[in-house]
C-alpha cells in the first residue's frame, strides 16, 4: 500500500476517491482529446411577460458575499446553491486590510469580523534553497474561519431580502430581450431576473462555453494538510523552496498555524506536458518531504483533514462573457493572479469596485455584454504577472542547473527587501505595480548582470515579448490613473450611462495599475 493510501485512508471521508476523481480530470487536461463543451447558454427572442428579480446569483460560496452587499443596497437577490451553504472546515488566510472590506461595505461589524478570525499570527518567511530568510509581517496572516463567516453573511443576506435557494443545482439559463430565465428541476417554476451572476467557480459550465473548449494555460497543483503534533509556532511560510527541481516541478511550501493545528501546502506551478505530476505523486512527495521541512517524524503527526486542488489559469482573463445580461465573477472569471490558488483573496480586493459596478449597471440599465464587459476589463497588474509564474515553473527538458529557480527567486525576492516594504508587499498581495516593479528589475540588472541570459534562456524570447506589451500598458495605466480627480469631476456632468462607462474606465485604470493597493497599507 502506498504511502498516501496508508494515510488518507485512515482519515473520515472520500479523501481518496475524491482525489481520485480529481487526478482524472487532469489527466485528461494533459492529453490531446478535445472536452465535451456544456451548453447551458441558448438565447431567445421572446421577451419575459414577468421578471421576479433584480439578480440571480449561481454559487453560494462567494457569492453569498457579494450577494449580500447588493441585497442591503435594495435589489432584489436570489441566490442558487447547489448544496447546503456551510463553509469549509480549512480556513481562508488573508490580511487584515484585505477583510476589513466587510465592514466598510456594512456586511459584518468589528465585532463579527474579529469573531471569523480564528487565527492572527506573525511573521511571515520567505526562504528559497540555498538562499537567506526573508520575513514579512502582515500578508496572509490571519486564518478566517469560513463557517462563521458564511453564516454572518447569509444572515446579512436574508435580513435585507435576499432568497437563498439551497441544493438547487444551475442546469441551463435562456437569455430574453429583456432578461435571463433560470432553468429548474422539472415541476418547478423557471426562475427570471435582469441579470445573472455566475460564481460558480473554475468548473463553471457558463465559463466552460464562453471559453468553447480552452485550454488553460497554466496549473497550480496544490496538496497539503491540517495536523495537530507539531511544536508550537505562530510564525508562518508564505514561499519557502527546500530542494531543486524535482519529478519535473519546482516544489513550494506554504504553511499557516490553524485553529486546530498546522497547515502545510506543498504546491508546484505547471503547464500541460504529461510529464507534470499527478495530485497523488504530489502528496507522495508531500509525506516524503514534510518530516525534514517540519522537523517531526510522520508518526507524530495527528492529521485532521488533507487538502488537494488544481487551480487553472488563463492569459485572456479575466474572463468577459460573450452574452447579454450574464456576468462571471470569482474564480469563473479567471479575476485572480496566475500566482495565488484562492479566490478568496480575489474576491475582497475586488469586492467594492463589484458592488458598485454591478450597482450602478443596474441603476442605468447598462446589462448589454459590452457594458458588463467593463466590469471584467484588461487588467495589466493581473496579465504581467504571467512571466513570473513562468519563471517559477520547471522547464520539461534541458534542465540545466536545478536550482535555477531558487537562485533567481532568492536574488529577486532580496533586491526587493533592500527596497523596502512598498516595493515587497504588495507583490506578495498579488499586486504589481510599475514603479516598484521597475525598481525591482533594475536592482536585480545592475547587481546581477551575470543573471540575465540565465532568465533569457529560461523564459524564452516569446514570453519575453508577449510579457512587455504588458508591462508597457501597467506603465500607462500608472499614468492614466493620475487623471482620476479631473475625470471624476467632469464625470457628474454626464448622462448616467455615460458616467457608468467612465466609472468602469476608471476603475480599470486603479486595479489595472495595481493601485487599489493604496487602501491596504
Amino acid at each position: 500500500m502506498s504511502i498516501v493510501n496508508h494515510i488518507l485512508g485512515k482519515l473520515p471521508g472520500e479523501y481518496l476517491t475524491a482525489l481520485e476523481q480529481a487526478d482524472l480530470k487532469w489527466a485528461n487536461l494533459r492529453q490531446d482529446s478535445s472536452p465535451t463543451i456544456p451548453q447551458v447558454v441558448v438565447q431567445s427572442q421572446a421577451p419575459l411577460s414577468t421578471i421576479a428579480w433584480d439578480i440571480i446569483i449561481c454559487g453560494g460560496t462567494l457569492g453569498i458575499i457579494i450577494g449580500a452587499a447588493l441585497a442591503q443596497r435594495g435589489w432584489r437577490v436570489a441566490l442558487l446553491e447547489r448544496g447546503i451553504l456551510r463553509g469549509r472546515d480549512q480556513e481562508w488566510n488573508a490580511s487584515r486590510a484585505e477583510v476589513s472590506t466587510l465592514v466598510d461595505l456594512g456586511l459584518l461589524s468589528p465585532e463579527q469580523l474579529e469573531e471569523t478570525i480564528s487565527t492572527e499570527f506573525n511573521p511571515l518567511r520567505l526562504r528559497f534553497h540555498g538562499g537567506k530568510e526573508i520575513w514579512v509581517r502582515d500578508v496572509l496572516n490571519l486564518g478566517i474561519n469560513p463557517v462563521i463567516l458564511l453564516e454572518f453573511l447569509k444572515q446579512r443576506f436574508l435580513a435585507t431580502g435576499g432568497r437563498l435557494l439551497e441544493q438547487v443545482p444551475f442546469s441551463g439559463v435562456v437569455i430574453h430581450p429583456d432578461g435571463i430565465e433560470v432553468k429548474r428541476q422539472q415541476g418547478q417554476p423557471h426562475l427570471t431576473a435582469r441579470l445573472l451572476l455566475d460564481v460558480m467557480g473554475h468548473g463553471s459550465p457558463i465559463a466552460a462555453q464562453a471559453r468553447n473548449g480552452q485550454k488553460p494555460d497554466g496549473i497550480c497543483l496544490v496538496v497539503g494538510t491540517c495536523a495537530q503534533g507539531m511544536a508550537e509556532n505562530l510564525t508562518g511560510d508564505l514561499l519557502v523552496s527546500n530542494s531543486p527541481i524535482q519529478n519535473h516541478s519546482q516544489y513550494f511550501w506554504e504553511a499557516f498555524p490553524a485553529r486546530d493545528g498546522r497547515t502545510t501546502y506543498l504546491f508546484t506551478y505547471a503547464d500541460l506536458q504529461p510529464q507534470r505530476p499527478s495530485l497523488k505523486q504530489l502528496f507522495a512527495d508531500y509525506f516524503q518531504e514534510l518530516p525534514s521541512y517540519q522537523e517531526i517524524e510522520l508518526s507524530q503527526l495527528q492529521i485532521q483533514r488533507a487538502l488537494f486542488g488544481m487551480f487553472p489559469s488563463y492569459r485572456q482573463s479575466p474572463l468577459a462573457l460573450p452574452w447579454d445580461r450574464l456576468l462571471a465573477l470569482g474564480d469563473s472569471s479567471g479575476n485572480q493572479s496566475p500566482l495565488s490558488f484562492g479566490g478568496f483573496g480575489a474576491m475582497m480586493r475586488h469586492l467594492s469596485r463589484l458592488d458598485a459596478g454591478i450597482h450602478e449597471a443596474l441603476t442605468c440599465d447598462c446589462l448589454t455584454q459590452k457594458d458588463l464587459a467593463q466590469l471584467q476589463p484588461y487588467q495589466p497588474n493581473l496579465s504581467s504577472t504571467w512571466l513570473f509564474q513562468k519563471s517559477m515553473r520547471a522547464p520539461i527538458n534541458n534542465i540545466g542547473d536545478p536550482n535555477a529557480i531558487n537562485h533567481l527567486l532568492s536574488v529577486v525576492f532580496e533586491a526587493m527587501e533592500d527596497l523596502g516594504e512598498p516595493v515587497l508587499k504588495p507583490f506578495l498581495q498579488d499586486v504589481v505595480q510599475f514603479v516598484p516593479l521597475s525598481q525591482a528589475l533594475l536592482q536585480v540588472s545592475v547587481r546581477h548582470p551575470q543573471l540575465i541570459p540565465t532568465i533569457l534562456a529560461q523564459l524564452g524570447p516569446v514570453a519575453l515579448a508577449q510579457w512587455l506589451p504588458h508591462y508597457l500598458s501597467l506603465g500607462l495605466y500608472n499614468e492614466l490613473d493620475r487623471l482620476q480627480p479631473l475625470i471624476r469631476r467632469r464625470c457628474k456632468t454626464l448622462s448616467p450611462r455615460k458616467q457608468y462607462r467612465w466609472h468602469r474606465r476608471l476603475d480599470q485604470w486603479a486595479y489595472g495599475a495595481g493601485h487599489d493597493h493604496r487602501s491596504n497599507t
